[in-house]
């Protein structure tokens, strides 16, 4: 049994280190209408790219902060966040453009914005691949932290905790202890899924 534990944390530990530097990625639906097909889809790219850094960089920082900057900064700000983009099921008509547009979001262009518009953030360069970002939801948030903090100290993780907003919290974790924590957290019953190099997990 501590073998086939031992071989799952080698694993496990091997594994994250590609989705650690995942790039920042994130689709959205978009239907606008407006006067002409030209403004629609001008307005369609600039709703579909607050949503994606919304819920991207929501996951590295204090979303209610985020949001505040994301809607008062201009779309020039905002377009300079983005690295790269795709549009995919594109139909539009004289006055109306929906599509699906998927976004890359340029990590040290992002992680710099957020510090000069005072969004706390924990958004890392992607080289050192030191730490990672685990958000928690938890059903009974006092069971739930008790026993996440029982888990880290039998494991001798360290965990330090970034964000609390109810039963969710947003906590870091070194890299190196990343196979350890998700083989613990899943013999303990939680849930788990990777996305954009952050960890959720649930219980």
């Amino acid at each position: 049994m501590k073998l086939n534990k031992l071989l799952l944390a080698m694993l496990f530990a091997i594994a994250p280190f590609g989705a650690i530097a995942a790039d920042l990625v994130g689709v959205a639906s978009v239907n606008v209408t407006s006067d002409t097909a030209a403004a629609a889809k001008d307005m369609a790219f600039d709703e579909a790219r607050r949503q994606i850094i919304n819920d991207v960089l929501g996951q590295y920082s204090i979303p209610d902060l985020l949001a505040d900057a994301v809607q008062n900064a201009s779309s020039a700000d905002l377009t300079n966040l983005i690295a790269a983009s795709s549009i995919s099921g594109e139909q539009q008509s004289e006055t109306t453009y929906s599509a699906d547009i998927t976004m890359t979001i340029d990590r040290d262009a992002a992680r710099a914005w957020m510090t000069e518009n005072n969004v706390q953030n924990w958004l890392t360069d992607g080289k050192s691949g030191d730490r990672f970002v685990v958000q928690i939801v938890m059903s009974d948030k006092l069971a739930g932290w008790i026993e996440l903090n029982n888990i880290v100290r039998a494991e001798g993780i360290e965990m330090d905790t970034k964000y609390i907003n109810g039963n969710q919290v947003t906590v870091e974790i070194p890299v190196a202890s990343r196979g350890a924590f998700t083989i613990a957290i899943g013999e303990a019953g939680w849930r788990y899924a990777d996305q954009n190099g952050v960890l959720h997990i649930l219980k």
